[in-house]
């Protein structure tokens, strides 16, 4: 269930191009995933949660009651600890984040149909530090006061909904160039997703 059409065709690309993955359905949005899955069901459901219509987590909520069989994982933009827990207590069992993810999905739907729970790195540590109620990571700059000018221009073209792939081309750098700004505006202003760092940068008035 993915409604950006780029994203929606690699994935099913992938999926056919698999020996071992079929694909059933692939939905737009949520409702229309909610009208499918009242008569059908899959061994894996992929959803995003940023939809056109409703959240992907009503979707998610609604599947793993209806059909408590399926393995459901998360892909989406969101890197923030309420859509990552509610994503899981909702019947979530993998959560990948776009950004941070390569082009072989088959190998994690794989994982997730096998047993495991496929997460980004940066999803992991901070599910693990919500259940061990760990503090965050103490860091030396003081907030906000050593973003350089790239960064603070990173971080507003973030606040207002570029992703990563298209600040990338705004700046004509590499998608990784612009996640290192991302990961030391994280560390300087000790936060641990984009909505946080929005939120810290916003307060201190560091936002255009």
């Amino acid at each position: 269930m993915e409604d950006d059409a780029a994203t929606r065709e690699r994935f099913c690309a992938s999926i056919a191009a698999s020996e071992y993955l079929r694909l059933v359905y692939a939905a737009v949005c949520g409702n229309d995933m909610l009208n499918w899955l009242k008569d059908h069901h899959a061994d894996v459901l992929l959803s995003d949660l940023g939809l056109p219509d409703i959240s992907g987590i009503d979707v998610i909520r609604y599947c793993a009651i209806r059909h408590p069989a399926t393995d459901i994982m998360v892909i989406s933009m969101f890197e923030d600890e309420s859509h990552v827990l509610a994503s899981i207590e909702a019947g979530a069992s993998g959560y990948l984040l776009k950004d941070a993810m390569d082009d072989d999905i088959e190998k994690q739907i794989m994982l997730l149909s096998s047993g495991g729970a496929p997460m980004t790195p940066v999803i992991a540590r901070l599910v693990l530090r919500k259940f061990r109620k760990e503090p965050a990571p103490a860091v030396d700059v003081p907030p906000g006061g050593a973003l350089t000018p790239r960064e603070l221009e990173v971080l507003n073209y973030i606040s207002r909904g570029f992703k990563y792939a298209e600040v990338a081309r705004l700046h004509e750098v590499s998608i990784h160039t612009v996640h290192t700004h991302i990961k030391n505006i994280y560390v300087k202003l000790a936060v641990h997703s984009k909505s946080e760092a929005v939120y810290e940068a916003n307060k201190l008035g560091l936002l255009k």
